[in-house]
């Protein structure tokens, strides 16, 4: 009797650790935004994983950026201005999350990947032709008018 219980026991936890292993990681959820400016790219970024697991995500960018840094902030202010008059347009989409990086749906190219240890979010933009583009994100309680003012 003693070892039919025993024996219940161990397949029990058998089949709870196989689940487990079966159950897809649960995305964080937050806010993130940030900005970028590099290489003549400027890069405005909000993120939000709600509870549900899908993901508003706005990131407006301006390319072959070149002139003075006066100039260069009229167009950063432009891209927080896009964000934040555009952001409540933004409808929750899915993504498949494998515990540190977000994708499409069945896709392959990394969307986002997620740093636990630093709550870090990065972004990451496909612009025309160009290799990925990295936008790296702090968490933030709410958003901003402007992603670059408080990092």
């Amino acid at each position: 009797m003693a070892r039919a219980r025993i024996l219940a026991a161990l397949i029990g936890l058998g089949l709870m650790a196989g689940l487990a292993a079966c159950s897809k990681p649960v995305p964080p959820t937050g806010k993130w935004e940030g900005g970028a400016d590099r290489g003549g790219t400027l890069v405005a970024a909000r993120v939000e994983v709600l509870p549900s697991g899908l993901v508003r995500v706005m990131a407006p960018d301006i390319t072959n950026v070149t002139g003075t840094m006066r100039q260069t902030n009229m167009l950063r202010d432009q891209l927080a201005a896009r964000l934040a008059t555009g952001w409540d347009d933004v409808k929750p989409r899915p993504f498949d999350y494998d515990g540190d990086t977000f994708r499409k749906p069945r896709g392959v190219a990394p969307q986002m990947v997620w740093d636990k240890q630093t709550r870090q979010m990065t972004l990451m933009l496909y612009i025309g032709t160009q290799p990925a583009f990295p936008v790296t994100l702090r968490p933030v309680d709410g958003f901003h008018d402007n992603p670059w003012a408080n990092g």
